[in-house]
């Protein structure tokens, strides 16, 4: 016989301890493997370098970056609660429907980024130039590394650091496969591989004039 088990035993395990509602872009502090709405815990981290849940110091001066989006976790919250994607869904679209702008989730989607990041026929085709865009500059601090003959580049906003990353490796490195022997930097600080520029430029740009600047260089343990 299947034994049912009620939603109520499992809401410890998928609430957030901050805003004590279901994981909304569940996301974990990578010391402790505490999780959080992001939203929740990006505005605690904001003020504080500690976990919310257990008091541990993140970082002493950079938390941000070691927090990390759960995807597994928000599927999990997603089947186990009934309609809350639909939901979420429909509040951020009232949020920008009140706002009169578009929201970007019923924005026409092309492809994702191409990991690959060619230089063939796809390079014509239209991905993600509907989403929101961000300049960026990319400069180089070290003689071990070439420099680009472009540094700006525009690109989407809901593109990774791991992105740029396979960029910069196929552009100085002649091979993608290298990227994870770079290091991108904002402010002299060391950014986290699944960052989207979103977040850099909201957490580390925000009151600067564009475009976003970043720094690369070799890892430092090569």
């Amino acid at each position: 016989m299947e034994r049912k088990i009620k939603l109520k035993t499992l809401n410890k395990h998928i609430t957030c301890e901050i805003c004590h509602g279901y994981f909304i872009d569940a996301t974990t502090v990578t010391e402790c493997l505490h999780t959080f709405c992001k939203s929740c815990l990006v505005k605690h981290l904001e003020e504080n370098n500690t976990c919310p849940s257990c008091g541990d110091v993140i970082h002493q001066s950079h938390p941000l970056q070691y927090i990390s989006f759960d995807r597994t976790m928000q599927d999990i919250v997603y089947k186990l609660v009934p309609n809350l994607m639909e939901n979420e869904m429909k509040r951020e679209r009232e949020f920008y429907r009140l706002r009169n702008l578009p929201c970007p989730k019923d924005m026409p989607q092309n492809h994702e980024i191409d990991d690959k990041v060619t230089d063939d026929k796809h390079q014509e085709s239209d991905y993600h130039r509907q989403d929101e865009q961000v300049n960026v500059c990319l400069e180089c601090i070290s003689n071990n590394l070439k420099h680009l003959k472009r540094r700006f580049i525009r690109c989407s906003s809901q593109a990774t650091i791991t992105h740029l990353k396979k960029f910069l490796a196929k552009k100085v490195l002649n091979g993608i496969e290298r990227y994870k022997d770079v290091d991108i930097l904002c402010n002299d600080e060391l950014l986290g591989k699944d960052h989207t520029l979103k977040f850099v430029y909201v957490t580390r740009w925000r009151f600067k004039e564009p475009p976003l600047r970043l720094q690369y260089r070799p890892r430092v343990d090569i």
